[in-house]
């Protein structure tokens, strides 16, 4: 995924199941033509998700309707263990090697949730959030961050107070779910993908790296 958000669409169904739950997320397909295909993946609010069935199949998925089954540890990790009915949700399809990388890389695997602290819409729309404690090591002022399934520029970062800022243009208030958030909101959040590289290098590695690279280092 790229975090650039397609459409919105909305929950149309939350059914519990043994497994998990099954998700059932209706997407606008004057807007969107995109129909999945089962096994497709679809980013939904940031979570890469896998269609059970192709949309436009007879039945419940005939009309638009993309379902997903959610397993637990997806529920876990996510704000989706918190979708009801009604609910607006962020969509992507899955890009190709030959979509344009608007945003930056996205894998669709969130890394935890953080809580909206404050939201300041007079002068610029500014939102300030609290990750949890083990994501701020990777995040850094003017790096990437994905939230809520949209690629974000991160306008502030304070490692040591614990929290992060955006600054929100008026396409992505027009475009996405993030004008309805709302201060103690939970929103999803997956780091770049390169930082947490770096950090789990040189958290495991760098000090035996001479020793790998010459094939000699022993973990």
């Amino acid at each position: 995924f790229t975090g650039i958000i397609e459409v919105m669409g909305f929950v149309e169904s939350v059914t519990p199941r043994p497994s998990g739950v099954r998700l059932c997320v209706r997407a606008p397909l004057e807007k969107w033509g995109y129909r999945p295909a089962a096994g497709d993946s679809v980013c939904v609010s940031g979570c890469c998700l896998t269609a059970v069935e192709a949309v436009g199949e007879t039945g419940e998925g005939g009309d638009g309707v993309m379902k997903f089954d959610v397993i637990p540890e997806t529920l876990s990790k996510t704000t989706l263990r918190t979708f009801t009915p009604g609910g607006r949700v962020n969509l992507e399809r899955a890009a190709t090697a030959s979509t344009l990388l608007g945003g930056h890389i996205v894998q669709g695997h969130v890394d935890g949730v953080a809580t909206i602290e404050n939201i300041t819409t007079e002068g610029e729309w500014r939102v300030r959030l609290r990750p949890a404690v083990e994501l701020m090591q990777y995040m850094a002022p003017k790096g990437s961050v994905c939230l809520d399934g949209v690629s974000l520029t991160l306008a502030a970062a304070r490692p040591k107070e614990g929290w992060i800022e955006v600054a929100l243009i008026p396409t992505t208030l027009d475009k996405t779910t993030l004008r309805e958030w709302r201060v103690g909101q939970g929103v999803n959040v997956e780091a770049d993908a390169m930082a947490k590289m770096v950090v789990n290098y040189l958290r495991h590695f760098a000090s035996v790296g001479t020793g790998l690279a010459s094939g000699v280092g022993t973990l």
